[in-house]
């Protein structure tokens, strides 16, 4: 595989978003952007562990996309042609919850980022 803008957008824009993620669990007042805008605000303790498992999928993902995309972990490289399909797909999933979701700040802003994810996601897979 050639090195392209792909995968750079990808782990890019999911660090930011582990950033987020962490800031979440943390304490940070963003409830409003996260989770359909259900707790705005500081999420509640029981639900900032959902934020830290967010997290870990989302590094877990970049690492399929940079391994896919031939940039670490070699030996994975074959496990990562298929494991990529699953970050798409939960990729497609993630654009149309972000697209529907009752907080219009986390349709402005994860809406583009997620579209921009699967998009990367896509063409690292398909390339």
């Amino acid at each position: 595989m050639t090195l392209s803008w792909a995968p750079w957008v990808y782990t890019t824009l999911a660090s930011l978003a582990v950033v987020f993620q962490l800031g979440l669990a943390i304490g940070m007042p963003w409830g409003s952007v996260a989770m359909g805008g259900k707790y705005p605000g500081r999420f509640p303790r029981h639900v900032r562990g959902a934020a830290v498992v967010q997290a870990l999928i989302l590094v877990a993902f970049g690492a399929i996309v940079l391994t896919r995309a031939e940039l670490i972990l070699p030996n994975w490289l074959e496990p990562s042609t298929i494991a990529v399909w699953f970050v798409v797909a939960l990729g497609a999933i993630s654009v149309v919850l972000n697209l529907t979701t009752p907080s219009k700040w986390e349709r402005r802003i994860w809406g583009p980022a997620t579209i921009m994810m699967l998009l990367s996601s896509l063409a690292v897979a398909t390339s």
